[in-house]
């Protein structure tokens, strides 16, 4: 036996004993021992031997407790040197490697062409340019970006390049620790199935993985930096989706210390919207979002906004906007007309507006807007035209499509994709609108994910035209409820970390399915739609009463009756964070009318009830 041989026999010896005594998981020992034995991971067993002999199984526990799985939006986790569970040099090379050896085999081709972008986070840079130097060695001609750009114009640049995959770098909202890997097929969008299994596969499968010298890449033209060439086409794709000439507006945008200002600025300002300015505490790109509460960049979180709209006050504007890091979602604060507090605005909200806002405006006989020849929009709506969202956003935007004679695809998983793939299976020319309630939105041709600078370009709009009538967003909210009624919205988050939070939260899902609660709140469940088992089934008895037709996900949606208003609410483990979401519902019986504010008042407290029953229900289970 080699020296070396039985330094290995040593290391799995001392992994065995942490398994036995339980300091680590079986499966974290199976892991680990994979990454100290066998070739591929070569240069990081003298680390990992160190922390073993150090006896550091707690850190070892939180980077191999589990193969970092492909969610929603990709991989996506807290990075580390090496491991598993986390993101590293080796996982976004394993990433990348099954990315082009799928390819390579779904479509018989030998080579290809792939783009490939990062957004501001740590170590973005160095993932995006191994990710390049993997795909390249696979024989593939690899665009890379000469820097950071937002994941939208990523996928405007796939499908302008005509590549064949493409990779963005990014953790999305995600804390400063983490980053993420997603993977795009040549649609644009992100991959979904077949080719998500496919490429699963080929990453769990890595073995030695091919990798090419990036500045020899570069000057052999394997690999090709671009810019600005993309960036202008990106612009003017999205210029000419403009649906209004209104410009006067004064607003505020903060891109969270992110990509937003190579995007969502970039557009505003070349639209002509000069009386928008940026929030210079936020703007220089930064992963570690030091001037953020808290450090965690979600525009959903209102927090985000508090620095902002300091500023605004100070500066007496009423429009605040702000982008997560990589410029795909965007959310907005309102200040009332004769108001002193700014009011946020849930994705929800935002998404009915910008339904409206599209639908209403693609109505009206207008000659296209300076500066938007070749607008897409200009043909007139018909009842072939469609909406697009997912199952746990707001029914208020499919109301507002069907009062106005659209269709409306409804039935969406969560996760932009699917609406990406909707756009292709049903055809382009017909689509409107697309929206999911995480803030996410998207018009036109040009990209298939979401989009938070042509967004942006609508609110300004909307806005702008608003303004010169006095009112605000927010009053024409309220002319939305007033025309179809009252919906609330909430959302609940339970976080349950490392191997024991996955086993919590795979614990509640499979009680909500087998043995619900009867009643929350005052509210009684007469129903769950079980996306996984495509059954749906009626409450209390848990018995089924009809097949639910596709998707299929680990997704379920309840039910329930009260005199106030309708109730429903969805649970599904989140595929990107360590958590379980639980999205609530409050619909309305009939149009508002008059008593918009009679309705608003018992549908909220109707929900507040529901939500805090709700909560106290679950709360236990995951402890």
């Amino acid at each position: 036996m080699t020296a070396q041989d039985g330094t290995t026999q040593e290391l799995t010896a001392l992994i065995a004993e942490a398994v036995s005594a339980e300091r680590i998981t079986e499966t974290t020992g199976k892991l680990m021992s994979k990454w100290v034995t066998e070739p591929q991971f070569g240069q990081y067993r003298d680390a990992i031997a160190a922390k073993i002999q150090d006896g550091a199984w707690e850190e070892l526990e939180a980077c191999f407790w589990e193969e970092i799985p492909f969610g929603t939006g990709g991989r996506r986790g807290p990075m580390s040197e090496f491991g598993s569970a986390t993101i590293n040099a080796r996982t976004i090379a394993e990433s990348a490697h099954g990315l082009a050896a799928y390819y390579k085999e779904a479509s018989g081709q030998a080579t290809g062409r792939a783009a490939v972008s990062h957004d501001s986070r740590n170590r973005s840079r160095e993932f995006a340019e191994l990710t390049a130097c993997v795909l390249a060695g696979h024989g593939l001609k690899v665009f890379l970006f000469e820097d950071i750009r937002s994941t939208p114009e990523l996928s405007f640049a796939v499908r302008h390049l005509k590549a064949d995959v493409g990779v963005m770098i990014s953790a999305s909202h995600n804390p400063p620790a983490d980053n993420g890997f997603k993977a795009y097929w040549n649609t644009g969008g992100q991959v979904t199935a077949p080719h998500d299994k496919g490429i699963i596969n080929c990453v769990y499968e890595a073995t030695e993985i091919p990798q090419v010298d990036l500045a020899a890449a570069i000057e052999a033209g394997q690999i090709e930096i671009i810019g600005e060439d993309v960036d202008a086409a990106y612009t003017d794709a999205l210029l000419k989706l403009s649906l209004s000439p209104k410009r006067e507006l004064r607003a505020i945008y903060s891109p969270l210390h992110g990509v937003g200002e190579t995007s969502c600025y970039r557009v505003l300002q070349a639209a002509g919207f000069d009386g928008i300015s940026i929030f210079e505490p936020h703007r220089a790109p930064d992963g570690n979002f030091p001037n953020v509460p808290n450090q965690l960049p979600n525009p959903e979180n209102p927090k985000v906004f508090e620095p902002i709209i300091e500023h605004a006050r100070a500066e007496d504007i009423g429009l605040i906007l702000a982008s997560d890091p990589d410029a795909d979602r965007i959310a907005a604060v309102v200040r009332p007309i004769g108001g002193t507090e700014y009011v946020p605005l849930t994705g929800n909200q935002i998404g009915a507006l910008l339904a409206d806002y599209v639908i209403r405006k693609r109505s009206e006989a207008r000659p296209p807007i300076d500066g938007a020849q070749g607008n897409p929009f200009t043909s007139p709506l018909t009842s072939d035209h469609y909406v697009v969202e997912t199952l746990v956003t707001t029914q208020l935007t499919a109301e507002i499509a069907r009062s106005k004679g659209l269709q409306v695809v409804d039935n969406l998983l969560v996760g932009f994709k699917y609406i990406g793939e909707t756009m292709d299976d049903r055809g382009v020319e017909h689509f409107v609108f697309g929206t999911e309630e995480s803030l996410g939105y998207l018009a036109g041709d040009y990209a298939r994910d979401k989009d938070a600078a042509i967004a942006a370009l609508y609110l300004v709009e909307l806005a702008a035209e608003l303004a010169a009538e006095g009112r605000t967003l927010l009053d024409q909210l309220d002319d939305l409820y007033v025309e179809h009624g009252y919906y609330a919205e909430r959302q609940m988050n339970q976080y349950a970390y490392g191997p024991a939070g996955k086993a919590l939260i795979t614990g509640l899902m499979d009680e909500l399915r087998n043995s619900p609660p009867e009643e929350v709140g005052g509210v009684v469940l007469t129903s769950v739609e079980d996306f996984g088992s495509h059954e749906v089934r009626e409450l209390p008895a848990n018995s089924k009463s009809a097949d639910l037709p596709s998707p299929q996900g680990n997704l379920l949606i309840f039910r329930g009756t009260h005199d106030d208003c309708r109730i429903r609410f969805a649970a599904r483990p989140s595929g990107t964070e360590p958590k379980i979401k639980f999205y609530l519902f409050a619909e309305p019986n009939g149009p508002a009318g008059d008593g918009l504010a009679a309705q608003r008042a018992a549908t909220d407290a109707r929900l507040d009830e529901f939500e805090r029953a709700l909560a106290a229900w679950i709360e236990p289970k995951l402890k």
